[in-house]
């Protein structure tokens, strides 16, 4: 598993596994947030079934799935109402999770550090200063 930390509460990783589950309870992961829309992965992988792994093991969930080049306030907004605790959003690739992570904290942290630390652990963010700037003016 690829988990990508962004904040020390927050972090991002690509699609993850029902063995990987408890995995993230131990690392004290509190809440599992999916951005991965169902019809992207494999049966053995879908939202349903990752849902019931995070339940099991006692952390939150949230289901915020998001087509690439299909976001939306309603996506950020969602995003931003699942990030209570420590927790793991993932995607296929964890890049969808990473901007939605970014947008959320715009008009929360310095945009030069927003990018940062997306940057940091390798989603390029740059060419999205002007949507976080718009963001963070709201």
């Amino acid at each position: 598993m690829d988990i990508r930390p962004l904040s020390a509460d927050f972090a991002v990783a690509p699609q993850i596994t029902v063995a990987d589950v408890s995995l993230l309870a131990k690392a004290g992961f509190t809440h599992v947030i999916c951005n991965r829309p169902a019809h992207e992965s494999a049966p053995d992988e879908g939202p349903d079934v990752i849902k019931q792994a995070v339940i099991a093991a006692g952390m939150g969930w949230s289901d915020n799935p998001l087509v690439s080049g299909q976001l939306t306030l309603d996506h950020i907004e969602a995003q931003k109402a699942a990030m209570s605790g420590k927790v793991l959003a993932y995607c296929a690739s964890g890049t969808r999770s990473a901007v939605l992570w970014a947008f959320a904290q715009a008009g929360v942290m310095e945009i030069d550090d927003i990018i940062a630390a997306v940057e940091n652990v390798g989603y390029p963010l740059g060419g999205m200063r002007g949507q976080i700037e718009a963001l963070a003016q709201r």
